[in-house]
């Protein structure tokens, strides 16, 4: 799915760094710009619009206040530079709430959750065919790498980087941390078993109490994540 975007902010410079973000990820396409949330709406009068990123100080009417104007609401992406909106911003069933100054990698995690949103959230024994099916985008070597989730096998952080290790192809080395990653992928598919390490749930091929095996690789078991493991049901994978 395509999701077409509109920017609405009454900032040239924010609008600028959005607009190049959204250039970078295949899956969001930009309808067009407003800068408030006077133009916003008579803009999406003649225009279908999938996903909002709103700014919530603007003049003559607030981001949020705007989003609750809307009948039919696309999904909502707040902007700002002020923390204090958070609880409000949510409450409206935003996917998200960035702070300004906006990063590549904050922005990627935050709409791979569009991926996602429209999914039924399966049980742990009980994962959905088109959810395995599932990708994610990563940004690597200056561009959008996507990645089936089927094709990871586990992630380890080194130091300002994740090395993705994946079954038939070399690693994919990415700018990011370990925590910004976990929260992108669906945690019916991946847990995070150390501080350094997330694995695929159904590539694991033996556990004991201390490490993981996938295939001949051994990843050990942090102590603050063991109670998480010890949930992880059914057989081991056919690598």
């Amino acid at each position: 799915m395509v999701w077409k975007c509109l920017i609405v902010d009454d900032e040239p410079l924010a609008i600028e760094v959005l607009k190049s973000h959204i250039e970078s990820v295949p899956y969001l396409q930009l309808e067009g710009t407003s800068l408030n949330a006077f133009e916003a709406i008579d803009f999406l009068q003649s225009h279908q619009v999938d996903l909002l990123f709103v700014d919530i100080q603007m003049p003559k009417l607030l981001g949020t206040t705007f989003i609750r104007t809307l009948q039919s609401r696309p999904k909502v992406i707040f902007t700002t530079a002020y923390k204090e909106f958070a609880l409000e911003a949510f409450d409206l069933d935003a996917v998200d709430y960035l702070l300004k100054p906006i990063s590549m990698e904050r922005f990627l995690k935050s709409v791979n959750k569009l991926i996602h949103v429209e999914q039924p959230k399966p049980d742990a024994d009980k994962i959905l065919p088109e959810t395995r099916s599932g990708f994610v985008y990563f940004r690597a070597s200056r561009k959008m790498v996507k990645l089936f989730y089927e094709e990871i096998l586990y992630i380890e952080s080194v130091k300002d980087y994740i090395k993705v290790i994946r079954k038939a192809e070399p690693p994919l080395l990415v700018k990011q941390s370990i925590t910004a990653t976990e929260e992108m992928l669906p945690a019916s598919l991946f847990v995070r078993v150390h501080r350094s390490f997330i694995v695929a749930k159904d590539k694991i091929t033996a556990m004991t109490h201390h490490d993981i095996e996938i295939g001949n690789i051994e990843i050990p078991i942090g102590r603050l994540y063991r109670q998480e493991v010890a949930k992880i049901k059914g057989p081991p994978a056919n690598l």
